[in-house]
């Protein structure tokens, strides 16, 4: 039996505490969370668990082995760094660090102590998005010209961080577990409604050696929610509604065929509209898969497939779109005042 400690009980600590407690190789020792009335209610139904305010006690406890980190972003370094000294295992919720300096630390301490350092990017365990990646590797969808997502809903505004470091983990995850490649460029626009300092909607575009381009649309301020991700190949596209419970997958069998013509100065394409499929997408829930790699890692009966260096990563994609953003957001505020200048001396 691994014992665990979990730290945050908030939006998704409340998740990872339904299934950190069924895993039958885990002992859900310790939770904390700052909040008294939580507490109360922890103490209630987790009995043989030990309740606390604060992380103090149970990084300082020798019993426990691993702690899983569900607390705000600006806390993940700290909290991370002393579990990771008093040699205890960790996870961490996404994104793993507030800058890539925190999260090379972190691997290095990890590396040096010999423990797990996971970071919980839980859509590369979902059926779905293996799926993908098995489509991507057979070459069944043929060179990959872009990949398309759409992240965005009502909410939930983060306190600590903006719509770019809540949202594009997801997507950067999952770019980087289908292609295993660095984007060469990143791009990045963004907008601020509801608070001036933070972006509330942002578009980021990377660029790839192989002429791949991502694109990601990322909101927290549409009324509608949509998760959905498209794969435009060579062959056929596949797209992922995350939504669509009966068909979260369809591969399309269509596409552009280019013949060069002599006797044109352009080249027209030919279409090919073929066959709609959804194949059978099943398997255990994406977080079940995340807690359980977690223990098998820290056994040593796997290697840890979202370890401090794919966490790290992608902080460093993120540290890139983040100063594309801040250029953006830098020549909005200058449009802004010219604008105003104008409307002044007219």
């Amino acid at each position: 039996m691994i014992k665990v400690a979990l730290c945050g009980v908030g939006y998704w600590g409340r998740n990872l505490l339904r299934v950190l407690s069924s895993n039958p190789g885990i002992q859900l020792a310790a939770i904390v969370d700052t909040r008294l009335e939580v507490r109360e209610r922890l103490a209630q139904s987790f009995p043989s668990a030990a309740i606390y305010e604060d992380a103090s006690s149970v990084i300082l406890d020798p019993n426990i082995d691993a702690m899983v980190i569900a607390t705000p972003v600006s806390s993940h370094y700290s909290l991370a760094k002393a579990g990771l000294d008093a040699g205890k295992h960790v996870m961490i919720e996404k994104p793993m660090c507030g800058s890539s300096e925190e999260a090379e630390d972190l691997v290095a301490r990890a590396k040096a102590y010999g423990l797990t350092l996971m970071v919980d990017h839980t859509f590369l365990f979902h059926p779905a998005v293996r799926k993908l990646r098995d489509l991507v590797a057979s070459g069944t969808l043929g060179h990959i010209s872009y990949f398309d997502s759409q992240r965005v809903n009502l909410g939930l505004f983060q306190p600590d961080v903006n719509v770019l470091w809540d949202l594009a983990p997801h997507d950067l995850s999952i770019l980087d577990y289908l292609f295993a490649a660095k984007p060469v460029s990143v791009e990045a626009s963004g907008y601020c409604h509801v608070n001036d300092k933070s972006p509330d909607i942002a578009y980021i575009t990377l660029h790839y050696e192989n002429s791949m381009v991502a694109h990601l649309n990322l909101s927290w301020m549409s009324p509608v929610k949509m998760r959905r991700i498209a794969l435009g190949g060579s062959k056929q596209m596949a797209v992922w509604d995350d939504l669509n419970r009966d068909e979260p997958v369809k591969i399309y069998d269509s596409g552009i065929t280019i013949h060069s013509n002599q006797d044109r100065e352009i080249n027209l394409p030919n279409y090919r509209i073929g066959a709609v499929t959804s194949p059978r997408i099943s398997g255990p829930e994406p977080l079940t898969e995340v807690v359980e790699h977690l223990r098998r890692s820290i056994l040593g009966q796997e290697r840890c497939q979202t370890d401090g260096d794919f966490g790290l990563r992608i902080v460093r994609t993120l540290e890139r779109a983040q100063s594309a953003l801040e250029r953006s957001l830098q020549q909005v505020a200058c449009s802004k005042r010219n604008t105003f200048n104008i409307i002044a001396a007219e």
